[in-house]
């Protein structure tokens, strides 16, 4: 039996008993501990368990309460949840959960990790990913004040990815736009291609958030789930900009469209009337990868590609050929840090490194003849 005390209404501390099982199921004092945290019972007790025997899977329940709910300095998106929700119960509770939490070594981490890449196939950036959260249940139990280190503050993986965005020309992006006969798709893709928006983004535009006059679209919020959610970063939430030529477009697929009201989705699912975005990842498969592949973007089975593609290549575009200021890149992508841009957003351009030697060769004095 698991007997602990609470206080009731009047004050007093009262004796309670929760059965955990037969002694000959659970011989030891740490079996009846495992199974007692197996159940829950440290959870629905109360949020102090008993001093010293604070194991990581109480933390990481006690973290997905607090950090998602009336505690958070900021509501997290239902895709951030889900994705952290499935770090914890897929992968950090079932290695760590049973272990005492301030027990836990970080060269163990280490290890683990490390195994993860090898042996599991992880790459380092999901592992990176799973560093962050644990390294937050930690941070959060800390604040609560339930244990008084953080082992992961001293564990290291690797951030690097092997992933590198497809770019597309202005002339690939013009090729596909003329392959989609579909007012719909047409005025989607050209958005998309001229604000540099994320898909969730686009998809959560209504009229409303056209702002006309101003010259410029309100971001506020992405579509998730279902349903309307926060957007991705507090610096996503703000303006792009709604040149005349673009909004001449718009204003054009709009007077023909049905579902034209101010709190209409501007590219909604003809098919549910309107009631809900179209779908972005039927319509990246049925229409804009087939278009893309037909223009000559080169694009292998497997390898990634869809709207956010149109993203990288605005921002590769504006940095490397229209020399624009990197700080008004970062303004049109909506980044929290310019590094970002810079880092993931423009990629080397083979044109632009030539001719910045060609200039420093010429500088030199052998543009045009070889010097002794």
């Amino acid at each position: 039996m698991l007997r602990y005390r609470v206080t009731n209404s009047d004050g007093r501390r009262v004796e309670n008993v929760m059965p955990i099982g037969l002694v000959r199921e659970f011989p030891k004092d740490k079996d009846a501990w495992r199974e007692a945290d197996r159940l829950g019972f440290s959870v629905r007790i109360n949020d102090s368990p008993l001093p010293g025997r604070i194991r990581f899977g109480f933390l990481a329940e006690h973290y997905l309460r607090a950090d998602f709910g009336a505690d958070a300095v900021r509501p997290k998106s239902a895709n951030t949840i889900s994705h952290v929700e499935h770090i914890v119960r897929a992968y950090l509770v079932p290695r760590f959960g049973n272990e005492i939490a301030e027990d836990i070594k970080p060269l163990d981490i280490q290890r683990w990790f490390k195994s993860l890449h090898e042996v599991g196939g992880l790459a380092w950036t999901t592992i990176a990913k799973m560093r962050g959260v644990m390294s937050r249940i930690y941070k959060v139990s800390i604040l609560h004040e339930h244990v008084a280190k953080n082992p992961v503050l001293h564990v290291e993986t690797r951030s690097k990815t092997d992933y590198k965005a497809i770019v597309i020309t202005p002339e690939q992006t013009l090729a596909i736009l003329k392959s989609l006969p579909s007012p719909l798709h047409f005025t989607l893709v050209l958005t998309c291609a001229a604000t540099a928006l994320r898909a969730s983004e686009m998809l959560a535009l209504r009229w409303s958030d056209l702002l006309w006059e101003e010259g410029r679209i309100r971001i506020s919020k992405r579509w998730a789930n279902g349903e309307d959610g926060e957007t991705k970063t507090e610096s996503s939430n703000g303006y792009v900009p709604l040149h005349t030529v673009l909004s001449r477009f718009l204003h054009a697929w709009r007077a023909q469209m049905p579902f034209a009201s101010d709190g209409d989705f501007v590219f909604p699912s003809l098919k549910a009337a309107g009631r809900v975005p179209l779908s972005a990842s039927v319509f990246v498969a049925d229409h804009l990868r087939p278009a893309a592949k037909k223009a000559g973007v080169h694009i292998e089975d497997g390898q990634r590609f869809g709207l956010h593609n149109l993203r990288h290549s605005l921002s590769n575009w504006l940095v490397n050929k229209a020399k624009v200021e990197p700080k008004t890149v970062q303004g049109i992508l909506r980044h929290a840090k310019i590094q970002t841009t810079l880092d993931l957003y423009a990629q080397d351009d083979g044109d632009e490194t030539r001719a910045a030697q060609g200039e420093y060769l010429t500088a030199l004095g052998v543009g045009t003849h070889m010097v002794q």
